[in-house]
């Protein structure tokens, strides 16, 4: 997830002058509407594209893996925080060791631990 942030920074760094520059060249309604497509354009589809593809990428990892249901783990950044690393579907950090369920899974079922 940083990745996307941090290339969506660098396409704002460098279209923002660009724009700017662009400005002194053409009118106004042009420069307006060059605008607004090229942010779109430059911006925010690709950082959509991408969310997307780290969501399709990490999908098996956050849903059906031991280390997602720990509360250790950080599905924004599919990492666990106790060991600082990035779980795999072969590969927990822990080794399942330091395991400790989400206590917002049980919190919000009604389950009956006397039963």
């Amino acid at each position: 997830m940083g990745e996307i942030v941090f290339w969506t920074i660098i396409r704002i760094f460098l279209l923002i002058p660009s724009l700017w520059i662009l400005k002194s060249y053409i009118q106004y309604q042009t420069w307006f509407m060059l605008s607004l497509m090229s942010i779109y354009g430059v911006i925010i589809h690709p950082t959509i594209i991408h969310y997307r593809l780290f969501i399709e990428q990490n999908k098996e990892i956050i849903e059906s893996t031991l280390c997602s249901s720990c509360k250790h783990f950080d599905e924004s950044a599919v990492l666990c925080m106790k060991y600082d690393e990035h779980p795999s579907k072969v590969i927990l950090p822990c080794e399942g060791e330091d395991w400790e369920p989400n206590s917002s899974e049980y919190e919000s079922k009604d389950v009956d631990i006397d039963s």
